[in-house]
């Protein structure tokens, strides 16, 4: 999923709700967690040991479960749990059975820190389809980091439940949230909601009323906000994209340059290992597929 990657799985800050009286000692505990969690962040994006951190990425998770749960109004808190449960259930750690339940759980997070973050979207999942379109649109940018954890988490439960025809009826409300962060995300997000966009628009060929041009335009985009350092746009590409419209040429350079181009990365290395060990499996089916 999940540019800034660091953004993807997790920008941990945590505070700490303790009244006017002990302000000045929960800023000093919330700049402490922060910092522990920051490192440790930092730590798991320069890993380019994949199983390495599919080992350790439950012991964060309770760690996060554990802050959440003392700082339920703190939408930064709430994003990050929301962000790491989502990338352990499609990119992590897929184990049958558990990886829905970790989505939900990433879309519950999710919608906790939109609500912490604008009390007016507290029943986001509750409203019509134009009520959440005139909601999106007064949104202010300070609500952005917590709208991107809320459609990352959405997504995440959406790819765990694909085999409910249902669900897809959710695709649309996603799509219009990562168009309302193109206007009022920060830059650093824009490559992530670009990806993300082209993997949207690149779901079924026209005939079925997909608009894959419209994709390939928001992955082409995600490339140039990224440098083309973010290995997982090249994969996502080819795979969403290529394969959709036939196109060979263009699949196979897009993964030949994962290859090609080094994995490490500052705040890159993990989703850059795990983009190229994809993409020797997308390569290796190639003749098949096409």
């Amino acid at each position: 999923m999940f540019s800034r990657p660091a953004r993807r799985v997790t920008a941990l800050a945590a505070g700490l709700m303790l009244g006017p009286l002990l302000q000045g000692c929960a800023t000093l505990a919330t700049s402490a967690a922060s910092g522990l969690a920051d490192n440790l962040s930092a730590a798991i994006l320069e890993q380019d040991d994949p199983e390495l951190v599919r080992a350790g990425a439950p012991a964060f998770l309770l760690l996060l479960d554990s802050l959440a749960a003392g700082s339920p109004g703190n939408p930064e808190l709430q994003s990050a749990a929301a962000r790491l449960y989502a990338a352990y259930a499609v990119t992590l750690g897929r184990a049958e059975g558990r990886a829905a339940r970790r989505a939900t759980r990433a879309r519950e997070y999710g919608r906790q820190a939109v609500c912490a973050a604008d009390r007016r979207a507290c029943r986001l999942d509750e409203l019509g389809y134009d009520e959440y379109l005139a909601l999106l649109e007064r949104l202010a940018p300070r609500t952005a980091e917590a709208l991107f954890s809320y459609a990352i988490g959405s997504l995440a439960w959406l790819r765990t439940h694909s085999d409910d025809w249902g669900v897809l009826t959710g695709l649309p409300r996603i799509e219009r949230t990562l168009e309302r962060l193109l206007v009022i995300g920060p830059d650093d997000l824009l490559g992530s909601v670009n990806l993300y966009l082209g993997i949207l628009n690149s779901l079924r060929p026209p005939a079925l009323g997909g608009r894959p041009e419209v994709g390939r335009a928001y992955f082409e985009r995600a490339l140039e906000l990224t440098g083309r350092n973010d290995l997982s746009v090249h994969v996502e590409f080819a795979r969403n994209y290529a394969r959709l419209v036939y196109d060979r040429e263009l699949h196979d350079a897009l993964l030949q340059e994962v290859l090609d181009r080094p994995v490490a990365a500052p705040g890159l290395t993990l989703f850059n290992t795990l983009a190229r060990e994809q993409a020797l499996e997308l390569l290796a089916e190639t003749d098949e597929f096409f």
